[in-house]
């Protein structure tokens, strides 16, 4: 996919025998970004969903380049583990020669963590575990984020350090891909409506 990072095309979904949406079709370039809005049940977290390669479309197809990060309502961390080391287990799973240990403490840096490194997942907070799961997205080398509901749970100054990180993806050339209902600042953003008829 030159110049692309994720695009479905034609793309169906149906979940439980109802059809949430037919015939979608967008690009996202390296880059760009795209903001899924919809009302509750429309499909948002279905979409990320397919897009990460979690769900099967019901037509059509999805294409990507690889790799992509997916963050859902759960941060995918190992609660046993600290906080650093459960990062640094994704931060080495892509293949590239990156200083991983210096991206695991940017991203605790991007999201206010750093002083939380050492504590055990499961110690912390909901809103920390939030922080701690976007930090792992981060830390992760991935061309395309996949983010469901980001902001859920993040007080006013999470938001902007979220704003911030994923401005800073795009214009490292990386994609965003990105389904809320609440205002999250996304600059030129293309507008993906599910649900409107």
């Amino acid at each position: 996919m030159p110049g692309g990072a994720l695009a479905f095309r034609d793309v169906t979904c149906v979940r439980g025998g109802r059809t949430l949406f037919a015939g979608l079709s967008f690009a996202v370039e390296k880059g760009g970004a795209a903001l899924v809005r919809g009302a509750n049940g429309a499909g948002k977290s279905s979409l990320i969903r397919i897009a990460a390669g979690l769900l099967k479309p019901y037509e059509g197809i999805v294409a990507y380049t690889p790799p992509r990060a997916l963050i859902t309502e759960d941060a995918a961390l190992d609660p046993e583990l600290p906080l650093a080391r459960a990062l640094r287990f994704w931060a080495r799973l892509d293949d590239s020669e990156r200083d991983r240990d210096a991206a695991v403490a940017a991203a605790l840096d991007t999201f206010g963590l750093a002083e939380l490194a050492e504590v055990p997942v499961r110690l912390l907070s909901t809103g920390q575990r939030r922080r701690a799961g976007l930090a792992r997205v981060v830390a992760a080398d991935a061309l395309t984020w996949l983010l469901d509901e980001p902001a859920n749970g993040l007080d006013s100054v999470s938001v902007e350090a979220l704003e911030r990180a994923i401005a800073r993806h795009r214009k490292a050339g990386g994609a965003v891909v990105l389904a809320t209902h609440l205002p999250l600042a996304v600059p030129r953003a293309q507008e993906i409506l599910l649900g409107a008829g």
